[in-house]
């Protein structure tokens, strides 16, 4: 506690400053990597289930396109352990441009691909309001009683 009764966290918190907002009292980003994170399961879940489709349609699971595909998939679910990482949010966005490339061969493949870089900028967009509403003080956990 400082002597003013508050609890300062110095620069970074901005709570012993006047002009910057209160820091919530849970962390908005921590909740929203869990919301990521879970979209990424997601998506590796569906990808996987589209490996029929390279089965059939495609040259099958044991191709280029089924290795691909899988890799997909694999990189997904780690990617889940990285999400505090400053270059995670740009691997996601490449892995949907690999699955973008699949309209060439398997154009089903491409729309899961498509459908979910919709997800992911729409994502992207919240945790932007999320930031910016944090920086004015705004999110309902920096009101004051």
């Amino acid at each position: 506690m400082t002597d003013d009764g508050t609890t300062g966290t110095g620069a970074a918190g901005g709570v012993g400053s006047a002009d910057a907002a209160p820091a919530p009292e849970t962390d908005p980003m921590k909740g929203f990597r869990g919301v990521q994170a879970g979209t990424l399961v997601i998506e590796a879940i569906v990808v996987a289930l589209a490996l029929p489709v390279v089965g059939t349609l495609g040259d099958g699971i044991t191709s280029f396109q089924g290795w691909t595909v899988m890799a997909v998939v694999a990189a997904l679910v780690v990617l889940c352990g990285f999400l505090t990482k400053p270059w995670a949010i740009g691997v996601v966005l490449s892995l949907h441009a690999v699955l973008l490339v699949f309209v060439v061969a398997l154009p089903s493949i491409a729309v899961i691909g498509l459908v979910f870089l919709g997800v992911w900028l729409w994502l992207l967009w919240l945790r932007r309001d999320v930031s910016r509403r944090m920086a004015e003080g705004t999110l309902p956990s920096q009101q004051q009683g």
